[in-house]
Formats: structure tokens, C-alpha cells, sequence
């Protein structure tokens, strides 16, 4: 059933025991928190301290969004990132479509137990990706990319237009991603829709191509579009995801374990 978009940012503190985990998690490109807002209350529920940030021009208008750079987006959720760290042991990243780009960023930049990426995208199959920073001048905006979702009713609350000058940053971030990859030696965990109309298969051959250091497991969603965290399967990703957090912190800690073993 659709409701009224909150784009508002979302934060709980750590409710668990052991080791304190905190997620970050990360909206996508024209979208904002709403869209994956469920999936940040599953985490707090579930006890980890949670970080989910309204990324520069989102939750506004395209026309804002057009104004900004990737590099603000990124660094949005990297301050969120360093939140988290200072107040926990263990940081696991997470995001939905380019939301899972900059989670892939911020796990070849920092220290993090793990990521769980919905769909993320790193290829642009346009013909007119590469144009865009051309097209930016004399092109304002395109057709949205929201609300590409198979359960009925569901609004993610995404902007009408796509600023072309967003989708021209939007290129390049990828671009950069792709060759920051090699760096991650975290284990990966990515859900995967069978049908995404936004995010083709070229992202996923991309990501497997450049994680050489680290574990990926892909998690095969048959009953969502790109927007799984608002889909069908959202159940599957909320669990799965809490899962795969208790099981990267008990990784993180046995590691630092030895090390301090090592260490005596």
C-alpha cells in the first residue's frame, strides 16, 4: 500500500550484546531514505545501531540534485561511516542500487566487517552515458527511473526527472568504483533481482570482475524488480541482512582475537 514518502534521516543507537555492530545504510540515485527506511528499522530491531543518512540533493527536488557531486554523496555517507566507527567495533555497509555503489566505495576505503548491496549498479548501459557531460548543457532532465517495482501500490517516493548533470556524476562514480574493487577484502553479500529494469546484469559482470580479494555471495531475489527493498522479497533482505551482520561481526571479532593472540 502506498504511504506518504519520509525522507527524513533515520539513526538508532546499539540495543545488543557483544560486540557493538553498527550498519550503515545508503538510499539511491533521485531516491531517499524511504526506500530502504524498513530495512534500517529491521537492523535497529534487530539490535545493531543503525546510520541512514539523506544523501546531498535528495528527498528535495531533481533540480537540487543536478547541483551536486558525487564526491557529496560519497562523503555523506562516509561521515555517517565515521559515526558509526567511533561508537562501535564492528561496521557493516549497505545500500540499495546506488546506494550499493557507495557501500562498495566506503568497504575499498575503510575498515568494515561486510556489505550487503540490493541491486547496486556500476555500468551505465545508455548510449548516452558517455555524452552526458555534454548533454548536461542543453538537456535539463530525462524521464524518471522510479517505482520499479512488481508489488502493486508501492510509491519509493523518487524524483519525476533525472537530472542529466546528476546522471553525468552518477557515470563517473561508477567508473571510479569499478576501479577501486580490488581494494575490498570483505565479504560481499549481493541481492540480486531476476528482473531490474534500471540496473542490467553488465553492473554484476563488473563486480565480479573486480572483487579479486574478497568473498561474493549472490543472493538470487525471483519475486522483486529493482526496488526489492519495497518489493516482495523485502522480508528475505531484511532477515538475510541481520544474518549476514551477526555472522560478519563473529568474523571480526575471532580475527581480532588472533590478533591479539599474536600480539602477546
Amino acid at each position: 500500500m502506498s504511504i506518504l514518502p519520509d525522507h527524513s534521516p533515520f539513526s538508532s543507537p546499539f540495543t545488543g550484546s557483544g560486540l557493538r555492530t553498527g550498519v550503515v545504510v545508503s538510499h539511491g540515485f533521485t531516491g531517499s531514505p524511504h526506500s530502504v527506511r524498513e530495512w534500517a528499522r529491521s537492523l535497529a530491531g534487530a539490535g545493531y545501531a543503525v546510520r541512514l543518512p539523506l544523501l546531498p540533493g535528495h528527498g528535495t527536488s531533481w533540480q537540487e540534485l543536478a547541483g551536486t557531486r558525487w564526491q557529496d554523496w560519497h562523503a555523506a555517507l562516509d561521515a555517517a561511516y565515521l559515526e558509526l566507527a567511533e561508537e562501535c567495533d564492528v561496521v557493516v555497509v549497505a545500500g540499495l542500487s546506488m546506494g550499493g555503489t557507495l557501500a562498495l566505495r566506503i568497504a575499498a576505503t575503510r575498515r568494515v566487517a561486510g556489505v550487503v548491496a540490493v541491486n547496486p549498479g556500476l555500468v551505465i548501459d545508455d548510449r548516452r552515458a558517455p555524452l552526458a557531460g555534454i548533454l548536461k548543457y542543453v538537456l535539463k532532465s530525462t524521464p524518471a527511473i522510479a517505482n520499479d517495482i512488481l508489488k502493486p501500490d508501492m510509491d519509493e517516493g523518487a524524483y519525476p526527472r533525472t537530472p542529466v548533470a546528476a546522471a553525468y556524476q552518477l557515470n563517473k562514480m561508477f567508473k571510479d568504483t569499478v576501479r577501486l574493487l580490488p581494494r575490498i577484502t570483505a565479504p560481499v553479500r549481493v541481492y540480486r533481482s531476476s528482473v531490474d529494469h534500471v540496473v542490467s546484469e553488465s553492473s554484476m559482470v563488473a563486480l565480479r570482475r573486480g572483487l579479486t580479494k574478497a568473498p561474493l555471495e549472490v543472493v538470487s531475489l525471483e519475486n522483486s524488480y529493482h526496488v526489492a527493498t519495497m518489493d516482495n522479497d523485502a522480508a528475505e533482505i531484511f532477515s538475510g541482512t541481520a544474518e549476514f551482520v551477526r555472522s560478519a561481526a563473529a568474523a571480526a571479532g575471532r580475527k581480532a582475537d588472533r590478533k591479539d593472540t599474536a600480539n602477546d
